[in-house]
């Protein structure tokens, strides 16, 4: 094999930055669970922030667990670099304030993710930052979205709820164009299937919270982009906002992203074919799942992702609050709660604004898990009979 062969995205996820003889041939790189790291001499605690330095002092600056997470994950995305957060919405809203400031202007879309949105809506306002919500369905739609004082695009594709798409390579060429930073949120689509920096994007985040850590026992945030841009994030929004990543928390992501492509292929597998089966359904009106060659943008996901996870919602065509309470209730192997990536299965019924019709219509978002898919299926059939 010649040297310069490229390693594979799974043997990047097993391989990638474990130096297994620097920690006495442990095949699990260990936990550094410490807050503090010491020096042996007033030299080289002094010179511990120059750019040759490879000491650690405190994990809120780094840690060497979470730096092979980091090296890892930027290399799965395509990227130069990356830092973890303690949240998703840590890690988002660093990303955020890196490219804005008083008096700036943002345009993101209708069916962002709802703490990314109420960021944007409730708190940004409050330090002088507006926010222009749009369907993001066309490149026009932000086209004529972008102010004078607009300085970045803020996209989620697929995006909450209703799995719309955003063309990302001609959302990248409209605000590198304008000198406008562009951040795409891939915590559904994960660097498996899709990965927006090698379309033109500037920043990734991720809530590693969901499918990259995938077993609903972390609670985690990446940001991915140029080494620039990320070590200016960990100098200042990163130390000053500190929502640090814990060791554990990141040993926890390592474990979980040995298993990620193995992983969301079943999710993919197991996805496509319940939104099949919820698609033939004479009790369901709409299944919004990009997946499916009924979705309207279905084109678009086949041009800029490599496939889909098991995320997405349908409608009933009995759109009542009743009704839809009706089918998540008498479901057995889909539980109800509010997060989605993990191995199990998930259900919650939504009240949501339809980007399209602007009406509030009833929705049941399911994470598709690791179960046996026709028992997945066979248990929304029977909750779908409670209806009839």
């Amino acid at each position: 094999m010649s040297k310069e062969h490229d390693p594979g995205f799974e043997t990047i996820c097993m391989h990638l930055a474990d130096d297994r003889e620097a920690h006495f041939g442990a095949a699990a790189p260990p936990i550094y669970q410490n807050s503090t790291f010491t020096f042996p001499d007033s030299a080289s605690f002094h010179a511990r922030q120059d750019s040759e330095s490879t000491r650690y002092d405190y994990t809120r600056t780094s840690n060497p667990t979470t730096r092979i997470l980091e090296r890892k994950i930027a290399t799965l995305e395509k990227a130069e670099d990356c830092r973890a957060f303690g949240s998703g919405m840590g890690a988002i809203t660093a990303a955020v304030l890196s490219c804005v400031s008083a008096g700036d202007h943002i345009v993101t879309i209708d069916t962002v993710y709802g703490p990314t949105r109420k960021l944007f809506s409730e708190l940004l306002p409050r330090y002088g930052i507006e926010t222009t919500f749009v369907r993001g369905t066309s490149i026009e739609q932000f086209e004529e979205a972008i102010r004078p004082n607009t300085r970045l695009l803020f996209v989620e594709s697929p995006s909450s709820i209703f799995f719309d798409l955003q063309d990302l390579p001609a959302v990248a060429t409209l605000a590198r164009d304008r000198k406008i930073v562009t951040i795409c949120d891939n915590s559904n689509a994960t660097p498996v299937f899709q990965n927006p920096i090698a379309m033109g994007i500037d920043l990734v985040v991720h809530t590693a919270t969901k499918y990259i850590g995938g077993h609903s026992d972390v609670v985690a945030g990446l940001v991915v982009g140029d080494r620039e841009r990320i070590e200016s994030i960990g100098r200042v929004e990163s130390q000053l906002l500190g929502a640090t990543c814990d060791p554990f928390a990141a040993w926890l992501m390592l474990r979980g992203i040995r298993t990620l492509p193995i992983r969301m292929e079943r999710h993919r597998r197991s996805g496509l074919e319940v939104a099949r089966f919820l698609a033939t359904d004479m009790r369901v009106a709409r299944t919004f799942y990009p997946g499916l060659d009924l979705h309207p943008q279905h084109g678009l996901a086949k041009r800029q992702m490599r496939g889909q996870s098991g995320l997405f919602s349908f409608e009933l065509r009995q759109n009542t609050q009743a009704a839809t309470f009706a089918v998540v209730d008498a479901l057995r192997y889909f539980s109800i709660g509010v997060s989605w990536g993990g191995y199990e299965s998930l259900a919650v019924p939504l009240l949501a604004v339809d980007p399209a019709s602007r009406k509030d219509v009833w929705v049941i978002r399911l994470s598709v898990g690791l179960e046996t898919v026709e028992d997945l299926k066979a248990d929304l059939y029977q909750a779908l009979n409670r209806i009839e």
